[in-house]
């Protein structure tokens, strides 16, 4: 496989196979709607493969982030057409990667006086809001009769994005956020069907993925796992059950034939996520580098030796907007400037430069 060559991944015919990762950069003001900025940060890595957004929320209890776009009012959704609009006018492609916090977030940044999650159980650490760091709080652990209200927010979202003009959808089901916290077993002491067994904790995301696929297409739906990833207290420290676990998700979605499953973990070649890519039986996205930066040499390796269909990227991405030329000719990159990640305004943010020549 060429990093180069194109891919198809459901309804989507990709360039080359390079994806840049969801990337939470805190643009869009406390209304959540993407502004100009926005507009330009994505437009400028329209020659990306695909482009997965950063993690838009579908309820105002989802948000996790201060200045995080949504996907949920009239003006959100127009924002994001100016967006998608730009990315398709440079030849790009573009989804929306919906996100619900869960218990990863706090009052004072969604408006919302309780956080939601499977058990009334707290993340350990403290929340970035509007007024300060807190403590994260307590959630509300979500009755089985208020699950549909999540789901139906999930599609509501989803159908909103493809209204925006995005060409699908990403749900996030990684990084110790809503739909992860089912899965982990530290996160979800349930004892109704949502709990318990690695199937159980796996039925609530099967049931999301199934709806939000019948909603917009599953040719334009897919799933982002992180097992074994171990952050934001959602530990999966047993491979045994890890494996159980992720193994029933994705032969419950196998079925659907989605677009794609992305999957983040230290070690694309092992027996983990090569198992897991032949239970989910469609294509895969690897994105081997959270905790470290994804090199040339790195995704070039996943892609010759078969390990994924394609290689999600962040930040070099972040840095150059050109990646994928400078990556193709050897060029020389530019570096991310982590200080500028989450702030306001273009710089870091628009002002990194294409190649010159």
């Amino acid at each position: 496989m060429d990093l180069f060559s194109p891919l198809a991944l459901g309804d989507l015919k990709l360039s080359n196979r390079l994806v840049m990762a969801p990337l939470t950069r805190s643009r869009s003001g406390k209304d959540g709607v993407p502004n100009t900025d926005v507009v330009e940060y994505y437009r400028q890595r329209a020659s990306l493969g695909l482009i997965v957004s950063e993690g838009v929320y579908p309820s105002a209890a989802g948000q996790g982030f201060v200045r995080q776009p949504g996907l949920v009012t009239a003006e959100q959704v127009a924002g994001w057409k100016k967006v998608t609009d730009a990315v398709h006018a440079e030849g790009g492609l573009i989804v929306a990667q919906v996100m619900h916090a869960g218990r990863v977030t706090h009052p004072e940044t969604t408006g919302v006086e309780y956080v939601e999650a499977p058990s009334a159980i707290a993340v350990e650490g403290q929340s970035r809001t509007y007024t300060g760091k807190y403590d994260y709080p307590v959630p509300h652990a979500l009755a089985s009769e208020e699950l549909p209200r999540i789901i139906e927010e999930f599609v509501t979202a989803s159908r909103n994005a493809i209204a925006a003009g995005f060409d699908g959808v990403e749900l996030h089901g990684a990084n110790g956020y809503l739909l992860h916290e089912f899965l982990a077993p530290t996160s979800n002491t349930r004892t109704d069907l949502y709990g318990g067994s690695p199937e159980n904790r796996a039925r609530f995301v099967i049931e999301m993925v199934t709806a939000v696929a019948n909603a917009i297409g599953a040719g334009k739906t897919g799933l982002r796992i992180s097992p074994e990833h171990n952050i934001q207290s959602a530990i999966e420290s047993d491979r045994e059950d890890v494996t159980a676990t992720y193994s029933a998700l994705l032969e419950g979605v196998a079925p659907l034939g989605l677009a794609a499953l992305s999957i983040l973990h230290h070690d694309p070649a092992g027996e983990l996520v090569q198992g897991l890519r032949k239970a989910f039986g469609g294509p895969v996205l690897l994105n081997t580098g959270f905790g470290e930066i994804t090199t040339y040499q790195e995704a070039a390796r996943v892609a010759a030796e078969g390990w994924g269909e394609a290689v999600v990227v962040g930040r070099p991405a972040i840095a150059n907007p050109d990646l994928v030329r400078r990556w193709r000719d050897e060029l020389p990159l530019n570096e991310p400037d982590a200080a500028t990640f989450y702030t306001e305004g273009p710089q870091g943010y628009t002002d990194y430069p294409f190649w010159a020549n």
